[in-house]
């Protein structure tokens, strides 16, 4: 690990403030992927700031009856929150389906919707990596592909988003809170908030280098039933070849995301039109343009059976 220099920052404004004033500087919570990189020397910032200080860890109804989760809320206390539970039951599940206990317990919202790819070939600092060294290549493409996405990926790369609580937060339709060192607030929706590879993967979201996450908000609560299911190599421990989150109504509208397919949580809103036609319908509008290798065209049949599966068990 390359050496650094370490501030904790007791105020919004000072994080950002500090990041402004350190290029290539990076916020730090629970660390549970930062860390990693660090050691690897794939990440390699010159200063870290500790936001852990700053009172953004409180779960609280908005105005309009939805909810807002700041960005320090760990992922235990998020899945074990009784108006989660209750009223986002997907996010919980898909929060439970994540890591291990010991990670939830240090992992927090703004930094599970963060994480990096968990691209073998990313994380091999003796192979070339586009998301890496921009212009290295693609490994993964002639290479071990089996974990790789299958929709929204180009030449330059073919890697995953990893997040689960991610794909819950899309199919809720969540909005993400951000702050700036001008002082300027915006909101993100969750759908934006991904950056396409393209010929530059290396640059994973649309948040500029001071940017700092400071809340997601999730609309009023629409009822139906919540599913989350998620299809790995073993039991635990494990990133998602597939993973379906889904919100079906007693009517069969609903909405429907996928993980482990794209670099980002893959989500169709036109797709979901077909949800009354059935399982197959939704899967064929949602995969769409999917572009699999030979080591993973076997996702795009997983992600219709997981699909047809948690429709299935929504309807019952």
């Amino acid at each position: 690990m390359k050496s650094f220099t370490y501030e904790r920052a007791t105020s919004l404004q000072q994080a950002v403030d500090a990041s402004a004033k350190n290029p290539g500087a990076r916020f730090i919570a629970g660390g549970t992927n930062l860390l990693d990189l660090m050691k690897l020397e794939i990440e390699t910032p010159q200063h870290l700031i500790d936001v852990n200080g700053l009172a953004l860890d409180d779960i609280t109804r908005t105005e309009d009856g939805g909810l807002r989760i700041g960005a320090m809320v760990r992922n235990t206390d998020l899945a074990a929150a009784p108006q989660v539970r209750q009223d986002y039951a997907v996010l919980s599940k898909a929060l439970l389906a994540g890591a291990s206990g010991q990670l939830r317990n240090k992992a927090t919202t703004a930094g599970n919707l963060l994480q990096r790819t968990r691209c073998a070939y990313f994380y091999d600092t003796h192979q070339p990596c586009n998301k890496r060294r921009p212009g290295a290549g693609c490994p993964a493409m002639g290479g071990a592909s089996r974990q790789q996405a299958i929709i929204g990926v180009s030449e330059a790369c073919i890697a995953s988003h990893p997040s689960d609580m991610a794909v819950a937060m899309q199919v809720l339709g969540a909005k993400v809170e951000t702050l700036n060192a001008h002082g300027q607030v915006r909101t993100i929706d969750i759908a934006d908030l991904y950056r396409a590879p393209g010929d530059t993967p290396h640059i994973e979201h649309i948040l500029d280098a001071n940017e700092l996450i400071t809340a997601v908000t999730l609309p009023k609560p629409a009822g139906g039933k919540h599913i989350y299911y998620k299809v790995r190599d073993r039991a635990s421990y494990a990133f998602a070849l597939v993973s379906v989150a889904a919100i079906v109504m007693p009517d069969q509208s609903g909405q429907v995301a996928l993980g482990g397919v794209a670099y980002k949580p893959w989500r169709n809103e036109d797709a979901e039109a077909y949800l009354p036609e059935g399982a197959q319908a939704v899967a064929t509008h949602l995969l769409a343009g999917a572009q699999p290798t030979a080591q993973n065209a076997f996702k795009i049949k997983l992600a219709e059976r997981t699909i047809g599966l948690a429709l299935s068990n929504a309807s019952s």
